[in-house]
């Protein structure tokens, strides 16, 4: 038996005094460093010291040390780049700020901030900032790949990279950062050759993306593991971020001597890096805020710095800030209302024109991307309205807007004068003339250019006559008035008639001029426009422009409060105390005791209320919410989401109110966008019944006020508004369902937006339990849901036709005649199209022009590209073109605009729900347009490519998929009714379709 058991291993233990006890008293180890033995005289101490995991004390001194200008090693410096630095560095950041960081920033005693301030100094270089962002990076990199590993918590693996991003908040936070490190390079760093290189690793993690994009990472990582909700790091947002980068680089500018060439150089080249990071205009707001806002005498500091950049990234500074300062100072709104421009005074627009005069004083290259900005077909000026083209124009003619006018004296100054205005006046002119721009550009593009050529001929009539008299009778001028007389579309024949009898009453005598007699030419638009060559404003300052930059000039400053314990956000805290209903006494009566008024009448007794069913009198709530009277007392309900009752009544009596107010004076008009602007951007924070029906027939509410502003308001907002796809959608489907409703189909449409809405009655096994019935049940839009009734009144006429012919010849057929009192009957009564007077101006026109102008800007990259809001746009527009009718005067001009942007979307076609939109539009549209002849004659190149593209289409899309399906009857209705056109004007358009093929 002793064989089956092998000895492995044989220990001894040695008789320890004192074992026989389980606790052993063990003596405290000594201190490496003992505070009476230090000596901190070097590098290599202070490296040993933070290596040796000191405590807060030693810590404390160390950090002292470092920070301390007058060491005894003068050789070393801990923001001069160098191997020992690059260690100390790397062991604060790897070693130091996980130990003490949160101690450092959780607590207030003195010790800790002073603590707290040497380390955030010692951080405070490049080297500092490269490190934190290496161990960012590496914390987000391994936190992804093994974020599933359940060994490690959520908090130790989150709270290092929250640690180090409240780090870098501490340490970059103010404005004034950048500007201390170009000073302590100037000062510790002699060589330039250095200091190149360091500032270029500066602006390689500032302005390049480094940081950002690790930041970014970091919060992203820190959300997707958090359970609660938690405040991210600005520096990961790009809009917080490049606001910051605009102030410190203004904060630079300010710093910096005018004669220190070198410097400015390398500030305009830290922004031109940043240029590049995506969110230009708010780099740029936040550099303007700064210089502007900030010092009166530092636009000669912007000068300075434009001036360094390289001539495309002035451009893009320069276009920038006009439209910074066109949104927030200037009016965006046409006005018609004045009767003669040149005697409005708007101060705004002289002060954008002072500072684009400063800015471009001494710059040609900057001058002409002005001339270029207002006469490029897909120039920056198209997006804007007629004061920003009136503050760019001042600043192009400064010697007019000083001195009054040239008084046609040649001098040197007036030459270049003379050649930006005419080149502004030939190019316009040689646009407003051009064929293929009368027929495919949207109108709004061709108002613009009609503006500016007239406002463009009164500056150069006021310097030099003689020159418009030979414009107006050379070939381009007569050519351009010709091809616009001849233009199928109103719209175009109406501007080609105001500039010729405009610029006709400056160069002819009175018993020659060009007269037109028409009603259009007599309205206040057209008066309008006349008083445009009489625009001449003066160069103002550029304090006119910065009161509407003060207030948000330090807006990042504010911070949300959050619940630490929970992680929720908390919202404002009232001032006003809580209603508590206190009870004064309880008496008891005896039923015995025989009443004093038995005399009285009993009555009934009342009904139950819901507020006295509660047991508790103290939480009765006694100050119930009335439905709103005013106007404002609306907008003050709307607002009021902390308290529900008020809110939801608001919300619920919105529509009623607004159409009952709509035609009573002006209480609707003056807060009409104010409305609008709170019902977009309204959020269901209650999760309300019908909330989206309610916010709907509000938003339809406020269209139907003021169609022709609000349409263009809610056109505008669509495109340039910051909301989501949802609220943008809504938005689309405000203007198709409005624009129905003034078209006199409201009652048709009412149970789509819930105006008549008809509670149905299913069988309970078919629907689910109402709180999944919203999740998972799909709901179609109104604009879907009509969409799909528009195709069926469409096809069904073919259909119809169809399989008539297939019954037989006619004379086989039995014919009905009915009565006339039934026909009587079933015809429909007409109803007015108030739609028809405002439908190109303030629905169709808008949408179409701002389409072309996202387009040019931003590409297929916008957010109205994605499938979902550009079927919404599709068939709104499909809806917004039935609902005008087919007598609309304008219906050339949109059929012209709408045929030319479906064929540029047919590469968009990919998607099925793209594609059913794409088809669905081109039906509508060939519906719509009742004068085939009109088609076939104008738009024959059109109309074969439309055949074309739909055979293709018809051809690889498959059925058998209810999708499928869907798109091929599409599909071949549209194919049958392309080929009734061609095969009825065969020979008209046999021309056309030779230069075709």
């Amino acid at each position: 038996m002793e064989d089956l058991l092998t000895p492995l291993k044989t220990t001894t233990t040695s008789k320890i005094k004192g074992s026989e006890y389980h606790l052993t008293e063990v003596e405290p180890a000594k201190d490496t460093y003992p505070d009476t033995n230090w000596k901190l005289d070097s590098s290599e101490a202070a490296l040993d010291i933070l290596s040796a995991k000191p405590d807060l004390k030693q810590l404390t001194r160390v950090l002292h040390w470092l920070d301390h200008k007058g060491a005894e090693d003068a050789n070393f410096n801990i923001k001069i780049p160098g191997p020992k630095a690059t260690q100390i560095i790397n062991v604060l950041v790897n070693a130091t700020v996980p130990d003490y960081w949160a101690t450092l920033n959780g607590q207030q005693k003195s010790v800790h901030l002073n603590s707290q301030r040497l380390l955030l100094r010692c951080l405070s270089s490049v080297a500092g900032i490269g490190a934190i962002t290496t161990r960012l990076r590496s914390l987000v990199t391994s936190s992804r790949d093994g974020g599933d590993r359940k060994s490690i918590s959520e908090a130790d693996r989150s709270e290092p990279m929250t640690d180090l991003l409240e780090l870098l908040q501490n340490i970059i936070g103010k404005d004034t950062f950048i500007q201390s490190i170009w000073t302590d390079i100037s000062i510790l760093i002699p060589k330039l050759s250095k200091k190149s290189l360091l500032w270029k690793e500066l602006i390689s993690l500032l302005a390049t993306g480094r940081l950002l994009s690790v930041a970014a990472e970091a919060n992203e990582v820190l959300n997707k593991g958090s359970s609660s909700i938690r405040n991210e790091s600005w520096i990961g947002n790009g809009k917080e971020y490049t606001s910051w980068l605009g102030r410190n680089v203004g904060a630079l500018a300010i710093h910096l001597k005018e004669e220190d060439v070198e410097a400015w150089k390398e500030a305009a080249r830290l922004l031109g890096k940043g240029l590049t990071l995506g969110y230009t205009d708010q780099i740029v707001e936040a550099l303007y805020s700064s210089l502007i806002v900030g010092i009166a005498s530092s636009v000669a500091k912007l000068q300075a710095l434009l001036h360094q950049l390289h001539v495309h990234e002035q451009r893009t500074v320069l276009y920038s800030m006009i439209r910074i300062v066109s949104k927030r100072c200037l009016s965006t709104e046409k006005p018609f209302d004045l009767l003669d421009t040149s005697a409005s005074e708007n101060s705004t627009v002289g002060g954008l024109a002072g500072l684009l005069v400063a800015i471009t004083q001494d710059s040609s290259a900057l001058k002409d991307a002005l001339v270029e900005w207002l006469t490029s077909i897909s120039g920056g000026g198209i997006a804007h309205l007629h004061d920003t083209h009136r503050a760019v124009l001042a600043a192009i003619t400064p010697d007019q807007g000083m001195s009054g006018g040239l008084n046609r004296v040649k001098s040197p100054i007036a030459e270049p004068f003379l050649e930006r205005t005419a080149s502004i006046l030939q190019k316009s002119l040689e646009l407003f003339g051009d064929k293929l721009y009368i027929k495919h550009t949207p109108v709004l593009h061709q108002e613009v250019n009609v503006q500016i050529l007239l406002m463009v001929a009164g500056y150069v009539h006021r310097s030099d006559p003689d020159y418009l008299t030979g414009t107006a009778r050379s070939s381009v001028y007569l050519n351009a008035i010709s091809n616009r007389l001849a233009a199928s579309s109103q719209r175009a024949r109406l501007l080609g008639m105001i500039v010729g009898s405009t610029i006709s009453e400056m160069v002819d005598p009175s018993d020659k001029r060009l007269a037109f007699s028409s009603e259009e030419m007599d309205n206040t638009e057209r008066v309008w426009y006349r008083s445009l060559f009489k625009v001449q404003d003066r160069i103002g300052s550029v304090d006119d422009i910065r009161s509407p930059f003060v207030v948000t000039a330090h807006r990042h400053t504010k911070l949300k409060t959050v619940d630490h314990k929970g992680g929720k956000q908390l919202g404002p805290v009232s001032n006003k105390s809580p209603t508590i209903s206190k009870i004064i006494s309880i008496e008891e009566i005896d039923d015995e005791v025989e009443s004093e008024d038995e005399d009285l009448a009993m009555y009934d007794k009342p009904d139950s209320d819901e507020d006295d069913e509660d047991e508790d009198p103290t939480l009765i709530q006694r100050n119930k919410a009335t439905a709103p009277v005013y106007i404002r007392e609306l907008i003050a309900g709307l607002r009021d989401t902390e308290n529900y009752d008020r809110h939801k009544l608001a919300l619920a009596t919105a529509s009623s109110l607004i159409r009952r107010k709509a035609n009573f004076g002006t209480e609707v008009s003056d807060h009409v966008e104010e409305l609008a602007t709170l019902l977009v951007g309204l959020g269901d924070k209650y999760q309300m019944d019908n909330f989206q029906q309610l916010r709907l027939q509000g938003m339809i509410a406020v269209l139907i006020a003021v169609p022709l502003r609000m349409g263009q308001w809610f056109s505008k907002t669509f495109f340039d508004g910051d909301y989501s796809l949802s609220q943008r959608a809504s938005i689309l489907t405000t203007l198709g369902m409005g624009a129905r409703e003034l078209a006199g189909f409201g009652k048709e449409d009412g149970a789509l937006t819930g105006a008549d809405a008809v509670p149905e009655n299913h069988f309970p096994s078919k629907k689910l339990p109402e709180r999944l019935h919203k999740i998972y049940a799909p709901e179609a839009t109104p604009v879907d849901a009509l969409a799909k009734t528009l195709e069926r009144t469409m096809i069904q006429p073919m259909a119809i036709e169809a399989a008539d012919k297939f019954a037989g010849p006619n004379i086989l057929k039995v014919r009905t005649f009915s009565s006339r009192m039934e026909v009587e009957k079933k015809r429909k009564k007409p109803i007015p199209n108030e739609l028809a007077k405002v439908v190109a101006e303030g629905f169709f026109f808008p949408l179409t022009g701002r389409w072309r102008n996202q387009l040019q800007a931003y590409g297929n990259k916008s957010v109205q590209f994605s499938p979902f809001l550009l079927t919404s746009f599709l068939k709104t527009l499909a809806l917004i073109l039935h609902a005008s009718g087919a007598s609309t005067l304008s219906l050339p001009q949109m059929t012209s605009e709408f045929w030319d942007l479906l064929l540029s979307l047919r590469s968009n076609g990919d998607d099925s729900t793209v594609l059913e939109a794409l088809l669905f539009a081109s039906l509508t549209l060939l519906d719509i347009n009742e004068d085939k002849r009109r088609l076939a004659e104008d738009h024959a190149k059109e109309l074969l490519e439309t055949q074309q593209w739909t055979e293709h289409v018809f051809e690889t899309v498959k059925g058998g998929s209810e999708e499928g399906d869907r798109v091929r009857m599409l599909a071949a209705s549209v194919l049958v009714r392309t080929r009734e056109v061609v095969e009825k004007y065969q020979r008209l358009l046999m021309g056309d379709m030779v230069d075709y093929m």
